[in-house]
């Protein structure tokens, strides 16, 4: 534990480069006290309106919150959801010099209803063609004019349109070149494009997937998967242990929810964590934090294990929040303690 709260005195020595979909959350905060008459469900009695960095930005404002200094590439649409979305990250101190516009594009907006503690409905604008080619170049051009500048690149996917196979590829080629640390935060369907990376940090449900899309066995022949359905930490272990193997990665941090994170690592045993969170109000937006608590960890001179532990005792009190949440070192200190 000594050597946690080490690491995290190094944070704000950090510097991190996140490229990826960003997404304005908004949260529309109220009371349910009738059903329509009009159909059956809930009027709500709307009082409050606010915004949060989400998807990239979220992972962003994490490692800011963290005191650490980051700067954000990404993509929005010329529209007022862009000019919310830039001037909250700009008060938290983000550089958003590299969040580009396709005037032709919508930026990203989640809006979440909210009666008392509990989400009523979420209504989601967006769009999920590829960027174009050009914008493309841009992101490119602006990671290998100032890649040497930080000490780590997070790439978040959340599939709306900005990775995709060809950036990826130069980017990784990029931080191979500069040395750089690359994790990802994966979406199923583009596993296969993280190649060489070098961590990924999927959920359960975005493991199984990968190994239903990759197509993945067990070549030990020890295990047959269940329908691709991984349901224990063997099965985990084993589907992890391939995708390792698979896309050549050092280590693979799976988040379970409830049940806690497994770490493997090329070479070494698995090892399990089990959840530090004291209570669960909402997990959206935690693998958000965890990727940005790890790769921030790594940064700061952590091995993957204290990286990993790091991350879970960020999420855990992610997930006592209500809404897109951020920790602070503070915060992560107070539950070492409490260890």
């Amino acid at each position: 534990m000594l050597k946690l709260e080490k690491i995290i005195e190094k944070f704000p020595q950090a510097h991190i480069l996140v490229v990826g979909d960003l997404i304005l959350d908004e949260y529309i905060w109220g009371e349910v006290e009738r059903i329509s008459p009009e159909a059956p469900v809930p009027v709500v009695w709307a009082k409050k309106r606010t915004f949060l960095p989400g998807g990239a930005a979220n992972v962003a404002h994490n490692i800011a919150s963290l005191d650490a200094d980051v700067s954000l590439v990404g993509v929005v649409g010329e529209d007022k959801n862009r000019d919310i979305l830039v001037s909250s990250l700009k008060q938290v101190k983000i550089n958003t010099q590299a969040i580009f516009v396709e005037p032709k594009r919508q930026t990203t907006l989640k809006t979440r209803i909210i009666a008392g503690h509990q989400q009523v409905v979420r209504v989601d604008w967006e769009e999920t063609t590829p960027i174009s080619q050009k914008t493309n170049h841009k992101i490119f051009n602006y990671v290998k004019n100032h890649l040497r500048e930080f000490d780590a690149l997070i790439i978040e996917d959340y599939g709306k349109g900005v990775i995709n196979k060809d950036l990826l590829k130069a980017l990784i080629s990029l931080g191979h070149k500069n040395k750089k640390i690359i994790t990802v935060d994966p979406k199923e369907e583009h596993f296969s494009f993280y190649r060489n990376v070098t961590t990924i940090t999927p959920n359960r449900k975005e493991l199984e997937n990968a190994v239903r899309n990759l197509k993945i066995k067990d070549t030990t022949n020890r295990f047959k998967f269940n329908n691709d359905k991984l349901t224990d930490l063997k099965d985990i272990t084993l589907a992890g242990k391939e995708i390792i193997k698979y896309l050549d990665l050092d280590c693979l941090l799976v988040t379970l929810g409830e049940a806690g994170m497994q770490l493997l690592e090329k070479n070494k045993p698995p090892i399990h964590i089990p959840t530090v969170a004291q209570e669960v109000f909402d997990v959206s937006g935690a693998g958000d934090t965890v990727v940005a608590t790890f790769t921030l960890g790594l940064c700061s001179g952590a091995t993957k294990l204290m990286a990993a532990h790091l991350a879970n005792f960020a999420a855990g009190i992610v997930v006592g929040k209500i809404g897109t949440a951020v920790v602070t070192r503070k915060e992560i200190l107070e539950r070492i303690k409490l260890k």
